[in-house]
């Protein structure tokens, strides 16, 4: 099977005038979302194990890290300060072990969980390419290119750095900080209860952090999704900008209005950082303060040992930590929640063409296409775009569909391919309904060559292979020559194995044509649709395609969408589409003695020809 996708790109030139930035579904919808949160834990599920392990793991890294200070607050009381070496002993010889576990935890945590990321997002990426497969073309009609990239890259890789990283961060933040809050209470009530005393105005200030950082995450990620936007437009339309000389034009306004719109969203959310986390420090810094003072002078009625006050110091700095981190951790929550709602809605996007439940493989065909009361309007727009075609195309008849633009043509071609299906009404191939068969079975019997082919990075060979991969060389080069297409390649620097680069960029519009013409001889289809595939070449082109038709169209059921008067006259049936119906029908001499609407085309579109 050969099939091929025309992107549609806006002009440069209709981007450089609008100033406002496009809108963004960069944003998430709310900060937490646990239908999103369910989903994605579904991927997590298989390696439900190995991240219990990982949390374990932080377990122990939170306790020894914790146990830390304590063992000095014990050496320098139960050891120095009464005078017991044995203690001390043991007080240094567990201050050590803490650290070789600690520091044995945290390895084992970050390479567990690193697998876990990498193989979590192999699934994801896999989930996400097969729908991307499966998807209908209804769906690409309103979901740009750019859109689908950055949820299968960047999107995905935010998920990753959440579970391989930012996830366990957090329980290592909460593992710590209550540990802390325990030894402390059980070292001291009452400098505990000082150290705490800080804490409603950590609230305060949190809370106003979040409500303000949530918003200029929002502004942020809007800011540099119009430059990522603004960018890949001006690249993917190069030729056109420096055609037009809009260099100088389309940098003042990517300066001017993109690139310091964003400037200045992230130096706000900069400011906002600025203030927020040295409030932080010096909220501890003034904890400390207060717990030397008061151990310091005796204040509290009972005496406070220097090795519980010097404790007490260290879990200070220490408390202030994952309460700082946990703020931080809140912009990568916020990403995450947002990458999760865009990967889950392109998860969720529905596939509107479907197999139906128990549908059998088409066998073989003959090619007999047969339209019965077909209407077709799309699922957004109730205008009907095709209405009640009655028609029925013979085995190996080929047919021409001509009408102005808009008038329906490409949509009936691509419901004999099942890229939708009908609103109203069948349509059968030889007398089966194509509802009832694989889309796979369907499609491996048709050849598609659209008005702009589209070529794979990889060689001349390997995109002619692409519509039979089990074919020889031998039988790529014969259909390469049957087409026309196989002196050209030879003329090549390296012949077939020439790499024709993304696109087929290093040849002509010809040459890529001539290719998908092989390409869809390759497979031998039973049924050919030619959407306008001869409408973008020149005429000497033209005369090679032709002769390659007569061979492609031989024995086939062939659709014929075209402008150029010498597919059209030789075609078996030509019919007139107009407004989504067939108005006209008939061989080329028929049409033109009944001086209707096809002789009026041919008059203003052919006689020139």
């Amino acid at each position: 099977m050969f099939l091929t996708f025309h992107i549609r790109r806006i002009s440069v030139i209709e981007m450089t005038n609008v100033i406002t930035p496009p809108p963004s579904d960069d944003l998430p919808q709310k900060g937490f979302d646990p239908q999103v949160t369910r989903q994605l834990f579904g991927f997590m599920k298989p390696y439900a194990s190995q991240i219990v392990l990982a949390l374990i793991l932080m377990a122990l890294n939170s306790f020894a890290a914790v146990s830390g200070p304590y063992l000095v607050k014990m050496a320098l009381d139960d050891g120095m300060r009464a005078g017991s070496l044995p203690t001390l002993r043991l007080a240094v010889l567990l201050y050590l072990g803490a650290a070789i576990l600690q520091w044995s935890a945290i390895f084992f945590r970050v390479y567990l969980m690193a697998r876990v990321g990498q193989s979590i997002i192999y699934d994801l990426r896999s989930k996400l390419f097969i729908h991307l497969q499966e998807l209908s073309l209804s769906f690409y009609n309103h979901y740009s290119v750019g859109r689908i990239i950055v949820r299968v890259i960047n999107d995905v890789n935010m998920i990753r750095e959440f579970i391989t990283w930012a996830m366990l961060a957090i329980a290592r933040d909460l593992f710590t900080l209550i540990g802390i809050i325990i030894v402390m209470l059980s070292m001291n009530l009452k400098l505990s209860l000082t150290t705490f005393s800080v804490l409603p105005i950590m609230v305060v200030i949190t809370v106003i952090f979040r409500k303000r950082s949530r918003e200029n995450y929002r502004k942020t990620r809007a800011a540099i999704s119009w430059v990522n936007s603004v960018l890949a437009e001006n690249i993917n339309a190069v030729r056109v900008v420096q055609s037009f000389s809009r260099q100088e034009h389309n940098f003042n306004i990517f300066k001017n209005e993109v690139n310091l719109n964003n400037l200045q969203t992230n130096l706000k959310s900069v400011k906002l950082s600025s203030l927020f986390f040295p409030a932080v420090d010096f909220l501890g810094s003034l904890a400390m303060a207060l717990v030397i003072a008061i151990g310091g002078s005796s204040i509290l009625g009972e005496p406070v040992t220097p090795g519980v006050l010097i404790a007490f110091t260290l879990y200070i700095n220490r408390f202030f930590e994952p309460i700082r981190d946990l703020s931080q951790r809140f912009d990568t929550f916020q990403s995450t929640m947002a990458s999760g709602e865009r990967i889950i809605g392109l998860l969720n996007a529905p596939v509107e063409v479907q197999d139906a439940p128990g549908a059998f493989d088409l066998p073989v065909i003959k090619g007999e296409i047969e339209f019965d009361h077909v209407s077709f309007n799309y699922s957004d727009d109730p205008t009907p775009v095709l209405e009640d075609i009655n028609l029925t195309i013979q085995a190996g008849q080929t047919v021409a569909l001509v009408g102005k633009t808009g008038a329906g043509k490409t949509t009936l071609v691509k419901l004999v391919a099942r890229f939708h299906d009908p609103t109203h009404g069948s349509l059968r191939v030889d007398g089966i309904n194509l509802l009832d068969v694989s889309q796979a079975s369907l499609r491996s019997q048709m050849g598609i060559v659209l008005q702009d082919p589209f070529l794979f990075s990889g060689t001349v060979r390997e995109n002619i292979r692409f519509g039979k991969l089990t074919a020889s060389d031998s039988e790529v080069e014969a259909a390469a020559r049957a087409v026309g297409a196989d002196e050209f390649i030879r003329n090549l620097h390296l012949g077939y194995e020439t790499p024709v680069e993304e696109g087929g960029v290093i040849l002509s519009q010809g040459q890529r044509q001539l290719i998908s013409f092989a390409r869809a001889l390759l497979a031998d289809p039973r049924i050919l649709i030619l959407d306008e595939a001869t409408s973008s070449v020149d005429t000497q082109t033209e005369r090679i395609i032709q002769q390659a038709l007569t061979r492609l169209l031989k024995g086939r059921t062939s659709i014929v969408i075209a402008h150029r008067l010498s597919t059209v006259v030789n075609a078996d049936l030509i019919l007139v589409i107009q407004e989504g119906q067939v108005i006209e029908k008939g061989t080329h001499s028929e049409l033109l003695v009944l001086r209707g609407t096809y002789f009026n085309l041919y008059s203003m579109r052919f006689e020139d020809q």
